[in-house]
Formats: structure tokens, C-alpha cells, sequence
């Protein structure tokens, strides 16, 4: 199983950016695909899942900012971050489980991560 997370960066405050996560080595659209962040002198942090069958979990702090969405024929996952401030700085993995993991922290499979920083 590999994951290959992408598309991080350098953004201002209230920006946005969209983070891909290409998947292989396994049947893509049988499994559920997150992203869960980690800072520095931070707990790891799950960030948001969809599964599937398409439903998606945020975690509190990223709801009404951040989505998900998947294209299965491309096994690809995107995460597009808006209204980014500061809080969200952090290295972002993508990862992959059977289903959307309780906190959206213990997925079966991640990968290495891209970092976010966001600062003016």
C-alpha cells in the first residue's frame, strides 16, 4: 500500500490550497481515505475522512473550511483547505482504512506527508 500525499505550501492567512493524495497498491474505492495533520508539540490531529460510499466526517475544527472528495478513476483523494489561518500549519499525511476511523486518527495505512504552513 502506497500513499502519496502533495500540494502543500506556503499560504497567507485566510488563503486556501488543495492537497492530493494518490493511492496504489490496493483497491482504492473499496476503502475509506482521511487526513489527519501534526504539528509541532502537538497531538497528531485527524482532520477529515470520506468513505467509500462518499460520506465524510470533519473534525470540529475544519467544518464549513476544508472538504474531501475522491476520484476513484484517478485513485485520488483531494483535500481543499479554505479560510486557512495559522492553527492550520502542520504536516498533513493521507491515509486508508476499511472505514472512517474513530477521531479519524487510526487508519490502517499513511503516507509520508505534505507541509502546510500558512503565514503572512
Amino acid at each position: 500500500v502506497q500513499l502519496q500525499a502533495s500540494g502543500g505550501g506556503l499560504v497567507q492567512p485566510g488563503g486556501s490550497l488543495r492537497l492530493s493524495c494518490v493511492g496504489s497498491g490496493f483497491t482504492f474505492d473499496e476503502y475509506a481515505i482521511g487526513w489527519f495533520r501534526k504539528a509541532p508539540g502537538r497531538e497528531r490531529e485527524g482532520v477529515i475522512c470520506i468513505s467509500d460510499w462518499g460520506h465524510v466526517t470533519y473534525a470540529d475544527s475544519v467544518k464549513g473550511r476544508f472538504t474531501i472528495s475522491r476520484d476513484n478513476a484517478r485513485n485520488t483523494a483531494y483535500l481543499q483547505m479554505n479560510k486557512l489561518g495559522p492553527e492550520d500549519t502542520a504536516t498533513y499525511y493521507c491515509a486508508a482504512d476499511p472505514s472512517c476511523p474513530i477521531e479519524l486518527l487510526a487508519y490502517d495505512h499513511s503516507g509520508q506527508g505534505t507541509q502546510v504552513t500558512v503565514s503572512s
